[in-house]
Formats: structure tokens, sequence, C-alpha cells
């Protein structure tokens, strides 16, 4: 009966952090929506992809239905005119379709702003800033309205040279957003460079995990007792 109890434990425990992690990133998305008053415009470029996308506005954001879960998730972010001046913090619409930076003087965008935004296909900046990743990584660059438009996000790992050397062996090269890539480890394989064969025991880590949290909890609550003082 033990080690029922043990597997019951580790489960109600996974279980519990999960819900905490979902939680937490949902109030995360809710403050890229809410990063500038109003909410989006029907006629502005995300709220008639949101439209024709049969998604919901939220806020900044447009929203639609996770295909694989029950999860919404942020397709469309509009940003504009909302007096940002750089761009480091929208990593929580990394599934965003579209995102609309226009009409902000942004002085800063970090080489990472835009990493692990694999979904991303249409960008709107100031005309004075560059498309993330540097032409080379998209299909189509314009000048708008006084805008650069970033259109068509091209997969890195379909690019001729050398990158079919990056990735060790029994690995596979993935997209990483825009001018990133990214190597996973094939089936069956785990660990560093991927050289470990067989299926990532997660029971064993997640157990190991747990009990050292536990652990580290009950020291530092049992030190800060000490310390407290009396009222």
């Amino acid at each position: 009966m033990k080690p029922v109890c043990r597997c019951w434990k580790l489960a109600l425990l996974i279980l519990i952090l999960n819900v905490c992690f979902n939680l937490s990133f949902q109030l995360s998305e809710r403050q890229v929506c809410t990063l500038c008053g109003g909410a989006v415009l029907n006629g502005s470029a995300v709220g008639q992809f949101c439209w024709l996308s049969a998604g919901l506005i939220d806020g900044r954001c447009c929203r639609r239905q996770n295909n694989t879960s029950d999860r919404e998730r942020i397709i469309g972010l509009d940003l504009s005119n909302c007096s940002q001046t750089y761009v480091d913090n929208l990593k929580e619409a990394s599934t965003a379709i579209i995102i609309d930076l226009s009409l902000n003087h942004i002085v800063n965008m970090s080489d990472t702003a835009f990493q692990g935004f694999t979904e991303l296909n249409y960008i709107i900046l100031p005309q004075d800033l560059g498309c993330p990743g540097g032409n080379t990584s998209w299909d189509s660059i314009e000048l708008k309205e006084g805008n650069r438009v970033c259109q068509g996000q091209k997969n890195m790992c379909d690019q001729t040279g050398q990158l079919s050397t990056i990735c060790p062996e029994n690995s596979l090269c993935a997209p990483y957003g825009p001018g990133f890539l990214q190597c996973r480890c094939a089936d069956n394989y785990y660990g560093y460079k991927c050289l470990r064969e067989g299926e990532f025991p997660a029971v064993q880590v997640f157990w190991r995990l747990a009990v050292v949290t536990v652990v580290l909890a009950a020291f530092l609550w049992v030190t800060q007792r000490r310390k407290a003082k009396p009222l």
C-alpha cells in the first residue's frame, strides 16, 4: 500500500503545481492585454483579423479557443498608440499570429523580444525599427503609411548553408521565432545533447524535486520562525 500512497501523493502534488502554473500564466496573459487602456478596434488590423478568425476581444488582445485544449490563447495583440518605449515584456503573447506596435516611440527592442513567437506571421512596427530577426527572417517587408510591415515568418530550419550541422545527432531542428531555431531531441532520446536513449524518467525527477522543495520550505519556515520576534 505504501507505493500506491506515494504515487497518489505525487499525482496530487503535480496536479496542484499544474493548477498554480495555469493560474499564474493566465494572470500574466491578462497583464499583457491591459498594458494600455481601451480595447482592440474593429477597424484595426488586429480587429479585422480577429473578426475573420472568429476570435473574442479581450482588452488589447484577441483570443481564440485552442484546438487541443479548453484554454483560450492569444492570437492577436494590438498595442498601437500605447506610448510604448521598449519591447521586452510580451512573452505571454507568444502564441500571437499578428501584433501591431505602430504609433509608438520605441527606442529599445531587444534582439530576443520575439524569441519563441513561432506562430507570428504579421507584425506592424514603427518605420524606424527593423523586422525582428532581420530581413532574411520574413517573406515580405513593406513600408505602409509610415509603418514597417513584416509578413510571413520564415522557418530558419529550411535555410540553406550550415544550419543542418548545428543540431547534434539524435536531435531535430525546430523554429523558435523570427531568426531563431532550437534543437529538440528525437523520439526516445533525452538529456544533454540528446545522448541518453529511452524515456525521460519524469516520475523520479518530479518526486525528487517535490521532496527537495518540501525540505527547503520546511527549513526556511523553521529558520524564519526562530528569527521572528514575539509580539
